[in-house]
């Protein structure tokens, strides 16, 4: 079974963006990027929410992730902007379960907080790479707000980088 795994950057106190989606505050430079744009390449598969896309849609982006098979989970959007790109207007977790059955690599969560909770709800998620950034933010879109029961995670490894983001992996405790 293909893993899923919630590849994030978030604030030291817990927020992925800035309440209107800015993402700012984070540094768009430094080796915690080179290793994250060298990570990506090991995907087959993102998976992410309609304002994740449209973060992108609004810079001219319509398949952010061209090696990668593109699934956006939307109940709002009716026709998808690309060709490449999947919309999933309906049970997200069923669609992420059936993409998880399915021959391939690695899947990635780009998010965002609301669609990750959905997906730790139903036991989808098997890892997390949170790439803590050095800011606080004290509000914001949340990691993964609501969750119904707490996610338990094993640390597998963390490495702290020279711009003060540290990166951690965690394995998701069945």
């Amino acid at each position: 079974m293909r893993k899923l795994t919630y590849h994030v950057a978030a604030t030291v106190d817990g927020f992925i963006a800035r309440s209107d989606g800015g993402v700012d505050c984070f540094a768009h430079e430094g080796d915690h990027v080179t290793e994250y744009l060298a990570a990506l390449k090991a995907y087959d598969a993102v998976v992410m929410g309609r304002r994740t896309y449209e973060f992108g849609l609004k810079l001219g982006v319509t398949d952010p992730y061209p090696w990668m098979d593109t699934y956006v989970v939307s109940r709002t959007m009716k026709e998808s902007p690309d060709a490449r790109v999947k919309l999933v207007a309906e049970d997200a977790a069923g669609a992420v379960r059936r993409l998880k059955e399915q021959q391939g690599g690695d899947i990635y969560l780009c998010g965002g907080g609301e669609l990750a909770t959905c997906l730790f709800d139903a036991g989808l998620v098997d890892e997390v790479i949170l790439k803590v950034a050095p800011v606080l933010l004290g509000g914001g879109i949340a990691l993964s707000p609501g969750l119904r029961a707490a996610a338990q995670l094993d640390l597998v490894s963390t490495k702290v980088h020279r711009s003060g983001v540290i990166v951690s992996r965690y394995a998701v405790r069945r």
